[in-house]
């Protein structure tokens, strides 16, 4: 081999060592999988301004919704795998598969973050004539398809809470679709629908105002953030075998993106998810924090998956068999 031939490979590969080790050159595109104001909105906007910091550079975060967070999921593996496009998003692609929403899931993805993960809980409008769980069943019981219930699609809280409680109950209501908890949460509000099964995080600071109630939270254990609000385990101890569940919010690239655009992201989100206001604003909503990546991040979702579409599926929800896509019951 030349001597110039091999002057020019060595050049080549120090001129895209140094591409990499100025990421990011140009701004970067952040798509949030859901509306604006819900949960993963929340998380986002306040972890990502101190990544930037690290990062050295700005990322302009967009709510991209509809499709159950399909939308969002695909518009971001249908982009180049550079690290320039960043998929902001929550639980529910584990599930598109086994609910028939979709082929794509975060196998498709590298996760840059999970960065915590939220207790589910049952909210009702002020004016719902019920203030309990055993109170709300037996108001539904007496009066089918009259309460309107809250949904954001397959897979999402709302729609795994609902397996919940059909799997031990008839639940014959309403159920008003919406993209995403935070328009949901606000239709709650102002009297649209009666009940909505959200995230603790997302709905603690109506509670606080007055503005919707709680019915109970879907843990085994009270919340330090909502101490008085009863869990569902103290007062139908047969969803204890259920929990702890929870959603989940992370931030991903296609997989395919270099190794060293993936670790400086992760290292920009992983010292983001350290800084005091971040987590004292999970702490304050009753978020857990988990800031995990790499193989660890990989084992919580398969975990995740199997547990959860297999609860899907047990419940009559999901349409097909989790085996169909190689995911072991658990």
């Amino acid at each position: 081999m030349s001597r110039k031939l091999i002057g020019a490979i060595v050049a080549l590969g120090l001129s895209t060592t140094a591409a990499f080790a100025e990421f990011p050159e140009k701004e970067i595109q952040g798509i949030i999988q859901w509306g604006a104001g819900g949960s993963t909105d929340t998380v986002m906007r306040a972890v990502t301004p101190h990544a930037e910091e690290k990062l050295g550079g700005s990322v302009v975060m967009q709510n991209m919704t509809g499709g159950v967070g399909a939308i969002a999921l695909n518009h971001v593996a249908g982009t180049e795998a550079d690290g320039y496009t960043l998929l902001m998003g929550a639980e529910n692609p584990m599930l598109y598969k086994v609910m028939g929403f979709g082929d794509k899931d975060y196998s498709d993805f590298i996760p840059i973050s999970l960065l915590a993960r939220g207790t589910p809980m049952l909210v009702a409008n002020p004016d719902a004539p019920f203030n309990t769980f055993p109170e709300m069943m037996e108001y539904i019981a007496a009066n089918p398809d009259t309460v309107r219930f809250g949904s954001t699609g397959p897979g999402g809280v709302p729609s795994v809470v609902t397996a919940m409680i059909t799997s031990e109950a008839d639940l014959p209501v309403i159920f008003v679709p919406y993209d995403g908890d935070g328009p949901a949460l606000t239709a709650l509000q102002g009297g649209a629908i009666d009940v909505m099964p959200a995230v603790l995080g997302a709905a603690v600071e109506g509670i606080r105002a007055g503005t919707m109630k709680p019915i109970a939270l879907f843990d085994t254990e009270a919340s330090a953030a909502l101490p008085d609000v009863a869990t569902i385990t103290s007062t139908n101890p047969e969803y204890e075998k259920f929990l702890p569940w929870g959603p989940f919010f992370g931030v991903f690239v296609p997989n395919g993106t270099p190794d060293d655009v993936v670790a400086k992201l992760q290292a920009a989100y992983a010292d983001a998810a350290k800084q005091a206001d971040f987590v004292e604003l999970m702490d304050g909503r009753g978020f857990t924090m988990m800031n995990i990546s790499g193989d660890e991040a990989q084992d919580f979702l398969t975990k995740w998956q199997r547990n959860t579409a297999w609860l899907m599926f047990d419940a009559g929800l999901a349409k097909t068999s989790p085996e169909e896509f190689g995911i072991e019951r658990p």
